[in-house]
């Protein structure tokens, strides 16, 4: 995927800021954020381990779940025009609308 890194098991999609001229990083899938700064990629890395072991040291402090839990649920709302265009799609590849958009998520994070 483009602009994630994967820094001990943790991903944390990536940014340039041109206001400050240094790459942004921001860990995905936390209870809360933590983000990092440096002007190149191993400096990056380096911070980010830093950032990262920062943050769940104080969620044990704090007796809190680092990770974010997701329930494989959430609602999509979408112009009836694609909603009817997708119904139809699922139909012709006989699947549910569920399954239909869960295949093309799934291919589109490459998960």
């Amino acid at each position: 995927m483009k602009n994630i890194m994967s820094i001990d098991g943790h991903r944390a999609v990536i940014h340039y800021d041109p206001d400050i001229e240094m790459l942004r990083g921001e860990f995905l899938g936390l209870n809360g954020g933590a983000d990092f700064y440096a002007a190149d990629i191993a400096g990056l890395r380096r911070e980010g381990q830093l950032s990262l072991q920062a943050f769940i040291d104080e969620c044990a402090k704090r007796n809190i779940e680092p990770r974010r839990h997701f329930s494989g649920k959430f609602v999509l709302r979408v112009a009836p025009e694609i909603h009817e265009a997708a119904a139809v799609a699922a139909a012709a590849q006989g699947e549910s609308l569920n399954q239909w958009v869960s295949g093309i998520i799934a291919e589109a994070a490459h998960a």
